[in-house]
């Protein structure tokens, strides 16, 4: 596909694309303010150990996980993906003003939790939503240029914290209480936003064929969609918390403006490849750049292991924006392209719930590696990221020998 071909496509996708996007664009927005600041605020000013923040983060995904699951499934049997997802996106907008009277960790958590709560009940059927917008030879580019606005959103969202934290702290290596809830007030803003796009700009996709009631069970999915969530899930266990990326970046010697610069970096990248990641898949088919993305990833995490100055930070960020460009998106798609059309709610529930029930674990296992349990002082800060660079190498070769249809 040309650039001029490209820019025809793009132009001629349907509304929905525009308005799920220009959603995730928003409350990308209001979450990477604050969410990529919240393990510093739980570290340096409330005193939490990593352990600790690997059960916040981990459970944050996993509470969400049974909510992926049955969300799908409902938008599915009710033909409607909207109106479950605006409710989605209003939860986590209505929990994060909450984060401003944290003070303690266990009142993070909970915050937190109903955050993910709100991404749970979302997640599925704006997927579905997408997926059902488009014909199959678009669908890479469609969830392409949502991952697109979703990042854009990131890297925008990052950027004003960025300044937040210059203004009120300069470059000082712990972040400060005040900094932290100044940010989240800002943050509330486009997660306001975020709902009226949704609510206001999107409409549901007509049934075009008459299918039976889906059943609520993971068999119905089909052999092929199983062994696909086996291999992906090896990988997802090795892929902790990005919260774990940020207190390595602080342990290598970043500063808090020197975290969010190195963030602002990689959704950038990250930006600018998902779109033509996303049309590249529709064309040489989704498992290479999904094969290619993950021996990057492993290369990445082991670099975050090994890494020794600030500096190698900044490259490894950069590099993880290409790995997420070429990834999530094309992940994305795949699962539309194994299901049948009336599954799909059912298969992004069970794709992000198998998902974000791993996310507990593999959390969990990133935090005690780095500085143990107990007496146990764990094996360092590279640890984590090692043990996910092995996984992830696994599912690679797996991936490669997984056979799905065109």
């Amino acid at each position: 596909m040309n650039d001029s071909e490209e820019k025809v496509s793009l132009r001629n996708l349907p509304r929905n694309i525009w308005a799920v996007s220009l959603t995730s664009f928003f409350m990308d927005i209001s979450s990477e303010m604050v969410i990529n600041i919240l393990p510093l605020f739980l570290s340096n000013v409330l005193g939490v150990r990593t352990n600790i923040i690997g059960i916040i983060e981990g459970v944050a995904e996993s509470t969400a996980s049974l909510l992926k699951l049955f969300s799908g499934w409902l938008s599915d049997k009710l033909r409607g993906r909207k109106w479950i997802a605006v409710a989605g996106y209003g939860i986590s907008a209505l929990a994060k003003p909450f984060f401003y009277f944290a003070n303690s960790w266990g009142v993070v958590a909970g915050v937190r939790w109903a955050d993910r709560v709100g991404k749970g009940v979302r997640t599925a059927p704006r997927d579905a939503l997408v997926a059902d917008s488009v014909k199959p030879e678009t669908r890479g580019l469609a969830f392409g240029l949502h991952r697109a606005a979703d990042t854009a959103g990131a890297a925008l969202g990052l950027v004003f914290a960025l300044v937040a934290v210059w203004l009120a702290q300069s470059s000082q290596v712990a972040l400060g209480a005040n900094t932290f809830r100044t940010v989240v007030l800002l943050s509330l803003i486009p997660a306001v936003l975020a709902v009226l796009s949704l609510a206001i700009g999107a409409r549901d996709v007509p049934a075009t064929k008459t299918h039976a009631m889906p059943k609520f069970a993971f068999r119905a999915l089909g052999k092929r969609f199983m062994v696909f969530m086996l291999i992906v899930g090896i990988f997802d266990l090795g892929n902790s918390s990005d919260a774990f990326l940020v207190l390595r970046a602080q342990n290598i010697g970043l500063s808090v403006t020197g975290v969010l610069g190195a963030l602002v970096v990689f959704n950038v990248v990250y930006t600018l490849v998902s779109t033509p990641a996303g049309s590249l898949s529709d064309r040489i088919g989704r498992k290479r750049l999904l094969v290619g993305g993950w021996l990057l990833y492993a290369l990445i995490y082991a670099g975050f292991g090994l890494a020794g100055a600030a500096w190698q930070i900044w490259g490894l960020y950069l590099l993880y924006g290409i790995y997420y460009g070429l990834t999530y998106g094309t992940t994305k798609a795949m699962v539309a392209d194994i299901v049948d059309e009336n599954l799909r709610g059912t298969a992004y529930g069970t794709y992000n719930a198998v998902l974000g029930l791993l996310d507990l674990p593999a959390s969990l296992i990133a935090g005690v590696l780095w500085q143990g349990v107990g007496n146990w002082q764990g094996f360092g800060a590279g640890a984590p990221f090692l043990f996910g660079a092995g996984l992830a190498l696994l599912a690679a070769v797996l991936m490669t020998f997984w056979h799905k249809p065109d």
